[in-house]
């Protein structure tokens, strides 16, 4: 499986324009990502080609020093205070938002991915992952 493929699949699932689906899916394993340290995210990034990249692509902590707007101090203040990981969730969402999804649809979007990486990288990976960062049962429909 590769990243593509999870993209296809939320676009399908939610009825997402492609190019939507890859922000949506890229925005959320950057979460991922920077939430889970890299450390809990890297077995799936090794097992599901093109997800690390896309990632990058779509970095939710890119900028942030200087975003400015409500957005941007809520995450320089929330960074401050809980670090880098709670502004990657409240940047992600927010990002997610500009794409024009509600919260039912980043939650439809964060669970078909995460279930789609379980069949990728194996249920172990994704378990560690959730673990990892217990936020994501908030927010991603876990």
């Amino acid at each position: 499986m590769n990243v593509q493929d999870i993209v296809n699949t939320v676009s399908s699932r939610l009825k997402l324009d492609p190019a939507v689906a890859e922000k949506a899916v890229g925005t959320i394993f950057s979460v991922l990502e920077h939430e889970s340290g890299g450390v809990a995210s890297a077995g799936i990034f090794t097992r599901i080609a093109g997800a690390g990249e896309l990632a990058h692509s779509y970095d939710v902590m890119a900028g942030s020093d200087d975003s400015g707007g409500l957005v941007g101090s809520l995450t320089s203040l929330l960074g401050a205070s809980f670090g880098e990981k709670a502004g990657a969730m409240v940047n992600g969402i927010a990002q997610l938002r500009s794409l024009g999804l509600d919260m039912t649809q980043i939650e439809q979007a964060g669970e078909t991915l995460l279930l789609e990486a379980r069949g990728a990288a194996g249920p172990q990976a994704v378990s560690g992952l959730v673990d990892a960062v217990p936020a994501l049962k908030g927010h991603f429909g876990l």
